[in-house]
């Protein structure tokens, strides 16, 4: 799982706020990472790293400053929308209570005192020249980093820890996927989180030991020990889903962290693929046609990828979020979750060349849809341009 920055968040233009006011006093701490530190992460990763507790510390006298309550927990795209609009007044989701504002730096000091107290309702934002909005309002609902919709929160960190860590996990998780991410890991992956925050173990590590079981999975399918080898792929999967969400819910995502863990995911399903067919030769199941089948899964792995970079290219949103079909086929595409599936149950059946053979076919099925898709997405085009369903 690709180590991304914060849900649907881009780096804040240079023209947004310069500074950050965090005001008030919270001990509530969520995956083990405190308000103010958290917020100090979310900003930072934004461009923002001159956060203040003192307003007479602010050392702009002009310019723009975000005030942000540290006992409120603020949506990653909350706090974007803060940084890049000013005048907003973020109002709480159960009251008429500003938790959040893009204000004048001459003006921070008493807005920060006012929104400490609880004291700026909605018409006192309105009073001051601010715009008042519910965190519906401020920010859309369409995550593209994501790829889901979803109402962005900002949650009390008064309320029951577990709840409050619960929800920022399925923040983290994107919506559009294979069924497997989906439905299948969640919930383990909700503990095995917990316990790489307990262990202190960063997103980096957890993307390393991934790549350790890339190389014993690849090593168990070369010598024909599939079940092996598919034991280690299934765990890197997991750990595929692990150190994505581990880099969200504590605000630790890094570039090199981002190019890690997405160059082990671009890279080693091809790899996979030529050790099952050695493995099948290896134990003399191999096909006489194993090196065309070969060839049909990679061409057609390395090729789906190139319909998705077209569609990028051209659409500027990916192509499995185009229309409801495109995300509910997503769910099984030829991608390395879904064909695992394939291959976990040939061998189930103890036929693992009919496994790879399966792949093959659905590599190939799947190569063809998507051509369709992208060929009609450029007729829809003529028309007017293609929109995300899930940007509507």
């Amino acid at each position: 799982m690709q180590q991304t920055s914060p849900a649907g968040a881009a780096p804040a233009p240079a023209a947004t706020a310069v500074a950050a006011l965090v005001v008030g006093e919270c001990a509530t701490a969520l995956w083990q990472v405190d308000p103010v530190e958290r917020l100090r992460r979310e900003l930072a990763a934004r461009g923002v790293r001159d956060l203040r507790r003192d307003p007479a510390e602010l050392p702009h006298p002009t310019g723009r400053v975000v005030v942000l309550r540290t006992d409120f927990v603020f949506d990653p795209i909350l706090v974007r929308a803060l940084l890049e609009t000013p005048g907003l007044a973020l109002l709480a989701t159960d009251a008429d209570e500003v938790a959040g504002a893009n204000v004048e730096a001459g003006s921070a000091a008493g807005v920060a005192a006012a929104i400490a107290a609880g004291r700026l309702t909605g018409a006192a934002a309105r009073g001051l020249g601010l715009t008042p909005r519910a965190p519906a309002e401020a920010s859309g609902a369409y995550r593209d980093a994501l790829r889901k919709r979803e109402t962005p929160y900002l949650l009390r960190a008064s309320g029951d820890r577990r709840t409050l860590e619960r929800r920022l996990f399925g923040g983290a998780y994107k919506g559009v996927t294979d069924a497997v991410t989906k439905y299948l890991w969640p919930e383990p992956a909700f503990w095995a989180t917990q316990a790489c925050v307990r262990l202190g173990l960063t997103p980096n590590m957890v993307t390393f030991a991934s790549l350790l079981l890339v190389g014993a999975a690849f090593y168990w399918f070369a010598a024909g020990q599939f079940a092996l080898g598919l034991v280690a792929a299934w765990l890197m999967t997991f750990l595929d889903t692990v150190d994505g969400k581990l880099a969200r819910v504590t605000v630790t995502h890094t570039k090199f962290g981002n190019v890690f863990d997405h160059g082990i995911d671009l890279l080693h399903p091809p790899f996979w693929y030529w050790a099952w067919m050695l493995g099948l030769q290896a134990t003399g199941a191999a096909p006489p046609d194993a090196l065309a089948m070969l060839a049909v899964i990679v061409g057609g792995y390395v090729l789906q990828r190139v319909e998705e970079g077209v569609f990028i290219a051209r659409h500027r949103f990916e192509l499995h979020v185009w229309q409801r079909f495109d995300s509910l086929f997503r769910l099984v595409t030829a991608r390395r979750n879904p064909n695992l599936v394939i291959l976990t149950a040939a061998l189930l059946a103890g036929r693992p060349d009919l496994g790879f053979a399966a792949v093959a076919w659905w590599t190939a099925i799947c190569l063809a849809v998507h051509l369709v898709r992208l060929l009609q997405a450029e007729a829809a085009r003529r028309v007017r341009p293609p929109r995300s369903w899930l940007d509507r």
